[in-house]
């Protein structure tokens, strides 16, 4: 029996909390001993303040930014991240990533290094990928016009797949599973999910991703950069639930326990509400950021949820989370799997 895909989560993604310093050339190494892990996507908050998210990846390279919570083009930013490290990350001095005295936050993915040309789809891409963890990173410039599909290199189907235009303002389009093929949410927006032709009406395979019209749906001849997850057994999962408004509220299994957890209501407009267990290193977890918005943590009953050694559970009633008979999407990242490839489970928090 197959307990698990991958044994040691942290191989593959980590979290960061730290204290600015302000300064430049600041190194930053994540907290775990046993083994090194280089990130190729990291996301950074400032905690303490009114500051945007940043989105760094090593397809793009260190010095170019793009802002979860804005839908502006990518920005040359030389004093935000200098490099992807071994085990960590070097910072500059800037709020946005290394606020003098300010508590930061990086989230860290391992993909697989270097981009190679992918040519599955109707047009080529750049891909760095990692199919043991199910993640991809995916450079493309989309045609002159005309609906056209794209490599992602997972050698999976994958479950989600947000993508922004990197050289001109516009949204991040975002596709889950649960919403289907018909529809697309917006991670820079509080929007509900909106019916949209923009995949093609087609789910993705294990090797394309169905992009809609360019010059409709996505911008002509523009440039894109694209994150790809498939899920795997024990280490990620991307779903959705129906809140009962009641702080005995669902329980989602996910097969793990949870490290990371962001919840977006799919009925109605509402916030991206990420949490983690590096801010809360207890349950009940509280404290949320929220990807559509330049917030600092926020902190409040109304969030409260479980992080149990196998999925979690709502207890807080916002409509944001639990409202009756609402619905959400989940994604997911673990801290350790449920059930370890020897059969070992894991301990709750």
């Amino acid at each position: 029996m197959a307990y698990t895909d991958i044994d040691d989560p942290s191989l593959y993604f980590r979290i960061k909390t730290y204290t600015g310093n302000g300064t430049n050339d600041t190194a930053i190494t994540w907290d775990e001993t046993h083994a090194n892990m280089q990130p190729d996507w990291l996301w950074f908050k400032n905690r303490s303040a009114a500051q945007s998210h940043a989105v760094f990846d090593s397809v793009r390279g260190a010095t170019l930014r793009i802002i979860p919570n804005e839908n502006g083009a990518e920005g040359t930013e030389n004093t935000n991240l200098d490099s992807f490290d071994s085990n960590g990350f070097t910072v500059d001095n800037e709020a946005i990533v290394n606020g003098n005295g300010n508590n930061m936050i990086a989230w860290g993915w391992k993909a697989g290094g270097s981009a190679s040309s992918n040519s599955n789809g109707s047009i080529s891409s750049s891909v760095s990928v990692n199919t043991t963890a199910g993640f991809s990173i995916v450079s493309f410039t989309t045609p002159s016009s005309g609906t056209f599909t794209v490599g992602h290199g997972l050698s999976s189907v994958p479950k989600l797949w947000l993508h922004k235009r990197r050289d001109g303002s516009d949204h991040w389009q975002f596709y889950h599973e649960s919403v289907g093929n018909t529809k697309k949410l917006l991670l820079s927006a509080t929007n509900a999910e909106g019916t949209s032709a923009i995949w093609q009406d087609t789910t993705p395979t294990s090797s394309i991703m169905y992009l809609g019209a360019a010059g409709t749906h996505l911008n002509a001849s523009a440039t894109y950069i694209a994150y790809c997850f498939a899920e795997k057994q024990g280490y990620s999962s991307f779903g959705s639930y129906t809140g009962n408004g009641n702080a005995d509220g669902p329980f989602v299994y996910t097969g793990f326990k949870p490290a990371w957890v962001i919840i977006k209501r799919t009925d109605s407009t509402a916030d991206w509400h990420i949490q983690d267990n590096k801010r809360n290193t207890f349950n009940p977890v509280d404290t949320s950021l929220f990807a559509n918005t330049n917030d600092a943590d926020t902190q409040s009953s109304s969030y409260d949820t479980d992080f149990l050694s196998n999925g979690f559970k709502l207890r807080g009633t916002t409509t944001a989370r639990n409202g009756s008979g609402n619905t959400y999407i989940y994604w997911a990242f673990a801290e350790s799997p449920f059930t370890n490839s020897s059969g070992v489970p894991n301990n709750a928090r």
